[in-house]
């Protein structure tokens, strides 16, 4: 993620003139910075910043308990901001430039949960886990809460014979087993019911379901449905219908994030400090890519259509793979934004570049211009 360079108020020995600069101030969303003439700065965002500014920098009257930093800075930087999206990324952008070995502990980041498909396990089992690593495995997150997370792994786990214990398996004939595997839910690799093979293959149909959405599963059974009513084989086509039932409920527990995230893209609408105009925030590869301003404005003189403009961008994009902490980290942001109440703008997710929703896209930059 990169940003513009921020504007500066220089505060003199003698503080001449920075009331003036106080006052003159808008009272705008912002992040910013106070230096001092020694140590570490102070990074905050604020919904209004001359208020904020005057707070922290203005003369008092009478002693107050509050923080000021009247004498101790030595100039202010801040970026105006039009939405809480942006002012969050910046935030980020800026603590871990400024601190790089507590900026977590400060933005108070809590990395959210996953369904892990461990498929470096000699027999694939899946974990809920909020920590993203460099071994196989399937992602499908991120979650709202853990408890989300575990009740969706409890249903999806009904829909296929994978195992549900956590030990490191020594397969035998004289493996005691467990009630799963009484019950027909799990194949029993534990006791050699079945080769290593065979298990691999089932924890494979687990892993093309999470990979696909679902659809490796509901797609079978609707062409199944539909061509055992066409044969009039109703009874049948009851059973397909029940099947695929079951397996749409366990999709509709999904969180609205919740993705493969090899998969997970995205772009956030939202408004933009500067009037006409709207941000665009993709999320690409598991990481926030540079914002991109859309003006409503002529071009040259000539009006160019929203829908050209937009794909003429999106060709332009050339996402990198980041790093795996970088990648936690940014999907956690994704995710405070998504899942918290004061989230603004639109979310519009898409598997891949070509599969952009244009004519919603459009729409949605439309409907953010309107509410500013």
């Amino acid at each position: 993620m990169t940003f513009g360079e921020p504007q500066t108020i220089t505060v003199s020995p003698d503080l001449t003139g920075l009331d003036a600069s106080l006052a003159s101030l808008p009272e705008q969303a912002a992040v910013f910075l106070i230096w001092p003439r020694q140590g570490a700065p102070y990074l905050a965002r604020t919904s209004l910043l001359g208020r904020r500014l005057r707070r922290l920098l203005g003369e008092r009257a009478t002693p107050s308990r509050w923080l000021n930093l009247r004498h101790a800075a030595s100039r202010v930087e801040y970026w105006l901001v039009g939405s809480r999206l942006e002012s969050a990324l910046l935030c980020y952008q800026q603590a871990q430039q400024r601190f790089p070995d507590s900026y977590l502990r400060l933005l108070k980041l809590r990395m959210p949960p996953y369904v892990k498909l461990m498929l470096g396990n000699p027999f694939p089992r899946t974990r809920i886990t909020a920590r993203l690593s460099g071994g196989r495995g399937v992602y499908y997150g991120p979650f709202r809460a853990r408890a989300a997370a575990e009740q969706f792994e409890s249903h999806l786990l009904d829909l296929f014979q994978v195992r549900r214990c956590q030990e490191n398996l020594a397969p035998s004939p004289a493996h005691p087993g467990c009630i799963y595997g009484e019950m027909n839910k799990c194949l029993r690799p534990c006791q050699q019911a079945v080769s290593a093979e065979e298990y691999r293959a089932e924890a494979g149909r687990l892993g093309a379901f999470l990979e696909t959405g679902g659809r490796s599963l509901v797609e079978p059974l609707r062409a199944a449905r539909d061509r055992l009513s066409q044969e009039l084989r109703f009874e049948d086509a009851a059973r397909a219908h029940q099947q695929m039932e079951r397996v749409e409920e366990v999709l509709r527990l999904r969180d609205g994030l919740a993705e493969d995230i090899e998969r997970l893209n995205g772009v956030a609408v939202t408004a933009s400090a500067e009037p006409g105009a709207v941000e665009l925030w993709f999320f690409l590869a598991g990481c926030w890519q540079p914002p991109m301003r859309f003006r409503f404005e002529a071009v040259e003189g000539r009006t160019v259509s929203l829908d050209h403009r937009l794909r003429e961008a999106a060709a332009a994009l050339a996402p990198a793979r980041c790093p795996a902490q970088t990648r936690q980290e940014h999907l956690a942001l994704l995710a405070r934004w998504y899942y918290s109440s004061w989230r603004d703008g639109d979310w519009l997710p898409f598997r891949a570049l070509a599969q952009i929703p244009y004519r919603k896209l459009v729409n949605a930059i439309h409907r953010v211009a309107a509410n500013r």
